[in-house]
C-alpha cells in the first residue's frame, strides 16, 4: 500500500514492477488545460480495488506526453506528471503516467525508475511495507 498525498490518494494498492520502466496510475476523465500558461491535467481515479464509487479528482502539472508500451505490447501516448509517493514513512518524487488500468489487477504500478536506489525487491514476498496508521481507514472498501 502506498499513498499519493499531493493527489489526495491516501491509500492505493500498488504493484512493484521492475519489468516496467515507468510508474502508472489508473486514471480516467482526463482533461488537459492551461493555467497561467502552464500545461495541466485534471483526472479522476478509483484508488480502491473493485470500488468504482469512491472517486478522487486530482490536478497536476503535465510534464510531457510519452509513448509507453503496455503489458500487451501496444504503444500508447500517455500524459506524464510528477508527484510525491509515500511508502511507509518515506516520501519521494516520482514520474507517473496516467492510463486506464480498470481491467488490471492493480490500480497502480510502481516501476523500476520509482524504486531505483531506494529498495531491494524480493519477488518472493508481498505486502511487506505497512501503510501509515493515519491512512489505514482509507484502504478499507
Amino acid at each position: 500500500m502506498v499513498a499519493l498525498p499531493e493527489l489526495g490518494v491516501h491509500a492505493i494498492k500498488a504493484k512493484v514492477d521492475t519489468g516496467a520502466r515507468s510508474s502508472a496510475l489508473h486514471a480516467f476523465e482526463l482533461e488537459r488545460f492551461n493555467r497561467d500558461g502552464v500545461a495541466m491535467v485534471r483526472f479522476q481515479a478509483h484508488p480502491i480495488q473493485r470500488n468504482d464509487r469512491y472517486i478522487v479528482t486530482a490536478e497536476a502539472v503535465l510534464l510531457e506526453e510519452r509513448m509507453v508500451r503496455n503489458s500487451g505490447g501496444h504503444e500508447e501516448l500517455r500524459p506524464v506528471i510528477e508527484t510525491t509517493v509515500q511508502v511507509g514513512s518515506q516520501l519521494w518524487a516520482i514520474e507517473l503516467t496516467l492510463t486506464n488500468r480498470d481491467q488490471m489487477g492493480f490500480r497502480m504500478l510502481l516501476g523500476r525508475q520509482g524504486v531505483r536506489r531506494r529498495y531491494w525487491v524480493d519477488p518472493g514476498h508481498s505486502y511487506l511495507q505497512p501503510l501509515p496508521e493515519d491512512n489505514l481507514a482509507y484502504a478499507q472498501p
